[in-house]
Formats: structure tokens, sequence, C-alpha cells
């Protein structure tokens, strides 16, 4: 029989830490972090990094993996996330897969083919023309192309829509163009049971807005002026995530403190509504709407019946 492998995904500031961490209370579980973000040391403030309080109750894989100066991708997040999942059913407890980071949790899931290797020349190409004429107009030149891919990055995502042109380049067929995503869609390796935790548009809309204003009353200036110290620079895909770029602005003083915050706020609104649309199209899925189940704790309650139901816990 396949080992089983619990999913929890949905929408930044939704509650997937909170819910994961009650369940900790009621079932033995890890977690295998899949936020693309939460893998940098030294990015705590600006990436929500669960509490020293919520690792102690409940343990987190893939979490301070990297420097921000190192580049981790999602072949690189496939290869951890598989060897923690091993580790955790070696110690006869339940790995918890927690994030919205959808690519990275559709590359677990559904596996990776091999992608065209880096096109030096091309590539440098690209980022001088991204230099030159600023990464949305990068953004741009690929939604020609493949505009579905465009549609599912970030303008300013420059490591992605790099990659995204540079895959292009090297495709095959226009017909089919590998950066729509490279999934080999074979047989599960586990006994999947795949959570999305929602709330209302106005719910979610104001607790990014709270989150963000706490991120910077507790430190992510100070945080973001310690990275640009150690030499991390604004150029880094670490730095280019939604905070910390616009905070970098604050630090350089191109922005006032307060438009950098309603900028953050935006880009994470905008952000969580892309993370809805990806999830929504996996019918895998099942919904709890984290308000109508009781708050983290009745969402947690759920998914512990979910998984007795499974017969995977008694």
């Amino acid at each position: 029989m396949k080992p089983p492998l619990l999913v929890i995904v949905g929408p930044t500031g939704v509650g997937k830490t909170a819910v994961a961490v009650r369940l900790a209370a009621m079932m033995p579980i890890e977690a295998v972090s899949a936020d693309s973000r939460q893998i940098y040391r030294g990015m705590d403030v600006g990436t929500g990094k669960p509490s020293a309080a919520e690792r102690a109750a409940l343990p987190h894989h893939l979490i301070d993996v990297v420097d921000p100066g190192e580049r981790y991708h999602v072949a690189r997040f496939r290869t951890d996330a598989l060897a923690a999942i091993d580790s955790i059913h070696g110690r006869g407890r339940l790995p918890v897969v927690v994030g919205g980071t959808g690519l990275y949790v559709r590359a677990l899931l559904k596996g990776l083919r091999s992608a065209p290797p880096a096109d030096p020349a091309l590539r440098a190409e690209l980022e001088a023309f991204a230099d030159a004429r600023g990464v949305p107009a990068l953004h741009r030149r690929l939604a020609d192309l493949d505009a579905a891919a465009a549609a599912r990055l970030h303008p300013h995502d420059r490591v992605r829509i790099v990659r995204a042109l540079e895959i292009l380049a090297h495709a095959p067929t226009a017909s089919a163009p590998p950066a729509r995503g490279e999934w080999t869609e074979g047989a599960s390796s586990w006994r999947l049971l795949m959570v999305g935790l929602r709330q209302s548009r106005e719910a979610l809309r104001a607790r990014l807005d709270e989150r963000a204003r706490a991120m910077a009353m507790h430190g992510l200036l100070d945080e973001v002026r310690r990275l640009l110290a150690a030499g991390y620079g604004e150029s880094l895909p670490a730095m280019d995530g939604i905070g910390y770029r616009q905070f970098c602005a604050v630090a350089r003083g191109r922005l006032p403190i307060d438009e950098a915050l309603r900028l953050m706020i935006r880009d994470t609104v905008r952000y969580a509504k892309r993370q809805m649309t990806w999830f929504a199209r996996d019918p895998e899925v099942r919904w709890i709407d984290v308000d109508a189940a009781g708050g983290p704790e009745g969402a947690a309650e759920y998914i512990a019946k979910q998984t007795a139901q499974e017969g995977w816990i008694a």
C-alpha cells in the first residue's frame, strides 16, 4: 500500500501554518514547507516564517535551507522534499506539505520532465534587456510569445521570466512550448489528501493588510538593511520578493515607508489572487473556508476527521 501524504495549500496569509500547528496537537505529523521564500536564511520577518514556538510544536523541514545569495530551483526543492517525506515516514509519522508556492507543490506531486539546459548567451542577452528596459518589458516580451506562461508569472519575477523565455527558445514546437509546464503526470507515489484553505475576498484582504503592517512594525526594514549590509543586493531573486523589493527602496531612499507599505499590500493581494487561481484548477483539492470552519482549530479538526476517514490515523 502506498504511504499517505497530506498537503495543505492556499493563498498567503490564510493561516496554513496556524492550522498545521493545531493539527500537530491532534496527530503525529511533521511539516514540509512548500514556500519558495522561507527557504532563505536571515529572511524571517518578510517571509512570515513559523515562529520558534510554532516550530517547537510542529517540526518543519525545508526552512532556512540556503543563503539569500544562492539559487534554489524547483528541481532541487522536489529532491529535498522527497527526502524529507521519506525520512518522516521512516519515523512513523505523517508528512504534511504546507505552502502556497503552486509550482513547488505541483512539481512534487506530478514530477518534472527534463528541461533544456541553460543557454548562457541567450540568458546574458535577456538579462541585458531587463537591465536596459526593465523586467516588466521582458515580461511583455514573454506575453507576446506565450500569453498563458506570462499570466502565471509576476511582471517583476525576473528569474522565472528569463527561464521561461530560455525554455521557449529551445521548444521543439511552437504549439506545445515547455514553458506551459513540464509534468510527467505519472501515478502518484502516495495516498494523497490535498486540502485547500480559503477565506472570503474581503476577510483575506483585511488579513493581508494587517499582516503586512505587522511585518513593518516588527522589523522588516531593519531586516532588509541587515541583508543589504551583508552584501545581498537588490538584483538577487531572494531580494525581489514582495516586501523586500519595496523596503529595499525605502532603505535606499527611493520610497517613503507609507508608500512602500501600500505597494507591499497591493502586491500581496494580487499574489494571493494568483495563488487561488492556480490551486482552483486542481480537482484534487478539498476546500475549507477557514472562518466557516471555526478558525484554525476548526479547520484542523476537519482535516483530522478526513485523515481518520482515509484510515491513516485512528
